[in-house]
């Protein structure tokens, strides 16, 4: 059980313009809240929007939630984090997530297979070139370094730069048991999405057990502030429509298997059926009710203090809110939650 809860934000994809949401994360800051999380998928990056709050920040966290790693080299990715990290006084969490077969491979065009060693091997490297104790090499066969083909003349190589911190924190955006505990064993964090605090310990127990101490896990949360609870319930249902039908294949999709885990394996389906049938208005309204109001915070703000009960009781450690801009909505939540 939580003593405390964190607050953080997740400010998901940037979309629009350069400070699309630079005044919520001045707010965020200026309130005591402890991180700020970017996205990606296919479209913008999550390093350069959070480098664009870091410059205008000095105490939040930095977050990706979550980099791709089939988007970058895992050497790639270390610089990234090092870099940002300098830059920030070191603030980065680097969250990483092996996404999905449909992404890897239709918009990275690279192979998806065993996601899980690939992992392995992703963070062996990463964590190589941050400690600079060696040249970074690999065996594996999924980033082998030095590559063995090509010219025939890489060799192992240190950072250039020293970085600021050899250990920046690594957080795992995981929704299968098996990648959740590979979280726990090799990571300093979890990053769930579509997650329902009551099913936690249920569904994902045997795979959190063995985390150690001071083990993070931040779960991003649709937050609602309103009296309207019907229309904040059809809003939170969109994401959902969208990750279950547009987010994967149709016969390989790993959010709709996290929602078939919650108990909703037969309206999922039905999810993904209209939406990649293109009828994406009768998605939406196909998504259980109970499904969206149990991973969200919706309604008068009264109903959401009693709901925060049930994310007290649960292994979290950081409520990343999700869809809220201005400062007084940031505000009423912060007292709620330290209340």
């Amino acid at each position: 059980m939580t003593a405390e809860l964190k607050l953080g934000i997740n400010v998901g994809y940037w979309q629009r313009d350069p400070d699309d949401q630079t005044e919520t994360v001045l707010a965020a800051e200026r309130l005591g809240y402890d991180s700020v999380f970017t996205a990606e998928a296919y479209g913008s990056d999550a390093f350069t929007p959070l480098t664009w709050y870091a410059a205008r920040t000095s105490r939040i966290k930095l977050g990706t939630a979550v980099a791709q790693m089939s988007a970058r080299t895992p050497a790639a990715t270390a610089m990234h984090a090092l870099t940002l990290d300098a830059l920030s006084g070191g603030r980065v969490i680097l969250g990483l997530g092996a996404s999905g077969p449909q992404v890897v491979e239709g918009w990275y065009g690279v192979p998806f297979p065993k996601p899980l060693a690939r992992t392995r091997e992703y963070l062996d490297i990463v964590r190589q070139v941050w400690r600079r104790e060696r040249p970074v090499t690999n065996e594996g066969p999924h980033y082998p370094l030095p590559y063995p083909g090509g010219a025939g003349l890489g060799k192992p190589l240190k950072s250039i730069v020293h970085p600021l911190r050899p250990e920046i924190p690594i957080y795992l955006g995981a929704e299968g048991p098996k990648n959740i505990a590979l979280a726990t064993a090799h990571t300093q964090g979890w990053l769930p999405l579509f997650v329902d605090p009551e099913q936690i310990d249920t569904l994902f127990g045997e795979s959190l057990a063995g985390r150690p101490d001071g083990f993070e896990i931040a779960a991003t949360v649709t937050t609602i502030v309103t009296d309207d609870l019907d229309s904040a319930l059809e809003f939170a249902k969109i994401p959902l429509a969208f990750y279950i039908g547009g987010m994967g294949a149709r016969d390989r999709n790993f959010h709709l298997d996290l929602i078939g885990r919650l108990g909703y394996a037969e309206q999922a389906k039905r999810v993904q059926e209209l939406f990649l049938d293109g009828r994406r208005d009768e998605a939406i309204k196909a998504v259980p009710t109970e499904l969206a109001d149990s991973i969200s915070l919706l309604g008068p703000i009264g109903r959401i203090k009693e709901r925060l009960q049930l994310w007290r009781g649960s292994p979290v450690t950081t409520l990343l809110i999700a869809g809220v801009r201005d400062e007084p909505t940031l505000r009423e939540i912060r007292d709620l939650v330290h209340a």
